[in-house]
């Protein structure tokens, strides 16, 4: 992962540093936020569009998802390998960014977005597709740690978590936009005379939108923030560390898919996969002397707390749709609009949470009073989800779209003051590396939730089960955050270009 820092970078530093202890915005870093909130909104547009699309695949009994005798499941796997590959990148995708520039990681990740969304719209076969999706997780997930650790760098102390959160409701926006235009996409495709292939419309319409995004954000880092980039290292180095990754994703699916093993199998060595990679990760991380900072306790409470944010995450958004459509019986387009309601909650909790923490730090009360009153309400309105749609109840489309909304404002309200603690408690050179970490223990969440809960679907014929799964597990969390002995905020950190 070694590599020489892009030119100009020392200069760089030495002025936003100088501008950083005079206490000024070292570039105009509200333009940033904007910048990448259209990347936040495009990449998990690109990302949501598979749950929908499966789930018009199980409505239809069409497309390589319809005619299975298990779908759920089925399309369960095929969202954890997409995050399988996800994780995998995370913690390189910092490190690369450490290493090569964080503005050069982000327009990598949304080029390889764009294509390979464009890519996953021409497939014709179910492992095809698979293949398809886990290339766009390895690609999408090199933005996260490095869109966090640009903010952090180049936002004003005082309104760091509140950039972090106000960021981040490009992903309510873009889990909005797949859900809601999905449906409507794929009757366009349909009106088109696209018949059975009308799913694919979703994709190349994304697709197009993130073309847009990365242009503009080209432009922009290009002209505001450190000039010319170079592209060509960062990118041959990610894809250096991804095709051995894609092999062996793209294989366990093969041979799950010839051999015909239970998908639970296939889930498990999955997990077995990501814990490999995590500790060979761990041990490297040591061997460089680097374990004091991004290894010690606080940090290993958060990134396993942390498992349950991504978890009830694309839980929900993976899901959603479906468990609407089915505990309510109505249209998959009514599903997906009262689901919409969870997505959009972010719009409010992100920014809300982020401008609540930044208070919270100045009046000298910190940040972990806030994550776990969070996370106690939201289990407290997940809880009342899960019973809403058990024991054979009809809910009204109004009261999940009520519960889905409110407990939204609450989970998107803890990203961003979890994120904020993370980034004081590390050195702001290793910035990049922590939140890789982070996402990358984290993302076992993610890369589990889809599966297991399409599993326990087709094993008890009810969403609750998964749903009450999603609570018990943020309940966990709740006692790890409260073990965690929080920062204070770095005030005259040095700033890496």
């Amino acid at each position: 992962m070694a590599g020489r820092p892009a030119e100009g970078d020392t200069a760089d530093n030495e002025r936003l540093l100088e501008d950083h202890r005079d206490g000024a915005p070292v570039l105009p870093y509200r333009a940033l936020w904007g910048v990448l909130l259209l990347g936040w909104v495009v990449s998990y547009a690109d990302r949501t569009v598979t749950g929908p699309v499966i789930a018009w695949m199980i409505e239809t009994e069409s497309g390589f998802i319809g005619d299975a005798s298990n779908p759920a499941t089925v399309g369960g796997l095929v969202g954890s390998m997409f995050f399988l590959g996800y994780m995998l990148t995370q913690y390189p995708g910092g490190r690369l960014g450490d290493r090569y520039g964080h503005r050069e990681m982000i327009i990598v990740s949304l080029l390889a977005a764009a294509v390979l969304t464009v890519v996953s719209g021409l497939m014709t076969g179910l492992v095809a597709f698979v293949a398809a999706r886990v290339l766009t997780g390895l690609g999408e997930g090199v933005f996260y740690s490095n869109d966090r650790t640009l903010i952090i760098n180049h936002t004003p102390v005082a309104k760091r978590t509140l950039g972090l959160g106000v960021v981040i409701t490009g992903l309510s926006i873009g889990l909005t936009l797949g859900i809601v235009l999905t449906p409507v996409l794929i009757d366009w495709g349909t009106a088109l005379g696209l018949g059975d292939g009308a799913w694919r419309m979703p994709f190349f319409v994304f697709a197009a939108g993130t073309f847009v995004v990365v242009t503009i954000a080209f432009a922009f880092f290009r002209a505001r923030l450190g000039g010319a980039m170079r592209l060509g290292a960062p990118f041959a180095q990610l894809a250096l560390f991804s095709a051995p990754t894609f092999v062996v994703i793209v294989a366990l699916f093969l041979l799950a898919d010839s051999l015909e093993w239970p998908e639970w199998a296939t889930a498990t060595i999955a997990s077995v996969i990501a814990l490999v990679y995590i500790a060979v990760i761990v041990r490297s991380v040591q061997r460089s002397g680097r374990g004091a900072a991004l290894l010690n306790r606080n940090m290993w409470l958060i990134y396993v707390a942390y498992i349950a944010i991504l978890w009830n995450l694309w839980f929900f958004s993976f899901w959603s749709v479906q468990i609407v459509r089915e505990a309510a019986e109505s249209s998959l387009l009514a599903a997906a609009l009262t689901a919409a309601f969870n997505a959009g909650a972010g719009i409010l909790g992100f920014p809300v949470g982020g401008w609540l923490a930044d208070r919270a730090i100045r009046s000298g009360r910190g940040r972990k009073p806030l994550a776990l009153v969070c996370t106690a309400v939201y289990s407290v309105l997940v809880l009342a989800f899960g019973w809403s749609i058990s024991g054979g109840r009809e809910p009204s489309l109004a009261l999940l779209g009520l519960l889905l909304f409110c407990s939204g404002v609450f989970f998107n309200a803890l990203q961003p003051i979890v994120q904020g603690m993370t980034g004081d408690l590390v050195p702001a050179t290793e910035r990049g590396a922590a939140f890789g970490m982070l996402n990358l223990v984290s993302e076992i969440g993610a890369v589990l939730s889809p599966v297991v809960s399409g599993i326990l679907r087709d094993a008890t014929g009810s969403w609750a089960s998964g749903v009450y799964l999603a609570a018990g597990i943020m309940i966990v969390s709740f006692f790890l955050y409260a073990m965690v002995r929080e920062a204070p905020a770095h005030h005259e950190d040095p700033i890496p270009a």
